[in-house]
């Protein structure tokens, strides 16, 4: 049974839109510590629907620059090559699966609202920790992007991952336990098959990847990870979406210790966070 869940699950996200070559072009291209403005400009104008999705987001109440802007490369030396990068992955992957409004277990609405917290939570909190403000956008592409592996789960499983959820309640467990156990599989291994599908590597794709197993993750992403997942806890604690999980674990001393912050960082932060998801919404409207 849990082979058979597997091939349903690899064949499912084989068959999901795959990111615009554009994209891919513009991951490749800024892992280049050489790139120039001029450079990404380039890759991204061949794709003109991402171009319209960029600066529709740059020019969105969330960054608040006060001016229109209509030139993409003054908007990249507005805001850094790596916010660019970034809003262009969000907006691509958002484009493809933002519209998916099917419920079975899981709530889509709820799904990306939580989502959408997670997102602004962790570029709150890099931002307070004095993360340079061209770096904390991808802190919210990660928190943005780290649930997507229960888009399969929940659509190739549907009635399945409805129990899931319900039994997670019920006997007081994570979800990810309990999709482990009902399952055979859970969320980040799903969300693992993305990230490998559409060559997600780096800090989001490890976002992805290890949010629930910290512990196994040894790479150079570690202060970002652990930022997603106190913003995920946040969110979780504040009820802000719905994740499917009612019962998440507790993230441990050992993350509050290494980022140098204290829980009641949450409480200082709610205003804002709730400020910002709501202009953070444009990305929902891709």
């Amino acid at each position: 049974m849990p082979n058979e869940i597997h091939h349903k699950i690899e064949e499912y996200i084989k068959n999901m839109p795959s990111l615009p070559t554009s994209v891919a072009k513009i991951l490749e291209v800024c892992n280049n510590p050489q790139t120039s403005p001029a450079d990404l400009n380039h890759v991204i104008s061949l794709d003109p629907v991402l171009v319209g999705r960029v600066l529709k987001l740059i020019n969105s109440a969330y960054y608040g620059l006060g001016q229109q802007v209509t030139n993409l490369v003054r908007a990249i030396i507005m805001l850094g090559i790596n916010t660019v990068k970034n809003l262009a992955l969000s907006s691509a992957v958002l484009g493809n699966l933002g519209s998916n409004k099917s419920a079975a277990g899981l709530n889509m609405e709820g799904f990306w609202r939580h989502s959408l917290c997670v997102g602004v939570a962790a570029k709150v909190i890099a931002k307070k920790r004095g993360i340079d403000i061209k770096q904390a956008e991808e802190y919210f592409t990660a928190g943005l992007l780290h649930d997507i592996g229960k888009i399969p789960l929940n659509a190739v499983l549907a009635n399945d991952y409805m129990l899931t959820i319900s039994a997670s309640d019920r006997e007081k467990l994570s979800l990810i336990r309990t999709e482990d156990r009902v399952l055979g599989i859970n969320h980040c291994t799903a969300g693992a098959m993305i990230v490998k599908a559409w060559k997600l590597e780096g800090a989001v794709g490890d976002a992805i990847v290890y949010h629930h197993n910290h512990l196994d993750y040894d790479d150079s992403h570690q202060e970002l990870l652990y930022t997603i997942i106190l913003a995920n806890r946040f969110a979780l604690e504040m009820e802000i979406g719905f994740s499917g999980d009612r019962r998440p674990e507790n993230p441990g001393p050992s993350i509050w210790e290494f980022l140098g912050i204290k829980p009641d960082i949450f409480d200082e932060i709610t205003a804002t966070v709730t400020c910002e998801i709501e202009k953070a919404k444009v990305f929902l409207k891709l």
